[in-house]
């Protein structure tokens, strides 16, 4: 367990998120009126949000960069309780991805929502999969620790590189904000 490589934590990462992905589909098909009303919550708070932080303004860029770095960081502190919040983190938001993309392409094509993804997507994907992959490397190594007689000794070295994994997530989260923000509504005008 706790020499398993990042890349491990990486495909693990990937396979969860791409588990919610299949999950949105699922619910938008079958649309259970309870889970809509949950999604519809959400577009409706991210509404909200969005007439409080209009695009082209930098506290708009600094509230999306630390919103997005606090979940990596609650994640990550979180990660040790059975690596549940990684876990629902990358099943959720798989799944709101993918449920929101399906409401959108009944009303508009698919340019219309790879634009809306994409050009910001290119870095907050891969920030998010590497900063719930640390979290999850984390968390399975301090479960781990906590039953090894060597805990102590695995841990701190495992904890060092997960670091710099999420740190390497809050630099890719920097371009994002800034595209989300500036390019984003540009492309979808």
């Amino acid at each position: 367990m706790a020499h398993m490589r990042y890349g491990f934590w990486i495909l693990t990462a990937c396979i969860l998120f791409v588990i919610g992905i299949g999950a949105g589909i699922l619910v938008s098909a079958v649309v259970p009126e309870d889970i809509v009303e949950f999604f519809s919550e959400e577009m409706t708070a991210l509404g909200e949000l969005g007439e409080i932080f209009s695009p082209f303004e930098l506290s708009t860029a600094v509230f999306i960069y630390f919103k997005n770095v606090t979940a990596l960081i609650l994640s990550f502190i979180f990660s040790p309780i059975l690596c549940l919040m990684p876990v629902i983190a990358l099943v959720f938001n798989g799944s709101f991805i993918s449920f929101i993309s399906t409401l959108v392409l009944q009303e508009e094509s698919l340019g219309f929502l790879l634009l809306g993804l994409l050009p910001h997507g290119i870095f907050e994907l891969p920030a998010f999969i590497i900063g719930e992959a640390a979290a999850l490397s984390f968390g399975a190594t301090t479960i781990y620790a906590l039953f090894s007689k060597r805990g102590s000794n695995i841990l701190m070295p495992v904890f060092k590189k997960n670091m710099k994994y999420l740190l390497l997530a809050f630099i890719l989260l920097i371009p994002a904000a800034i595209i989300e923000t500036y390019v984003t509504p540009l492309l979808l005008q």
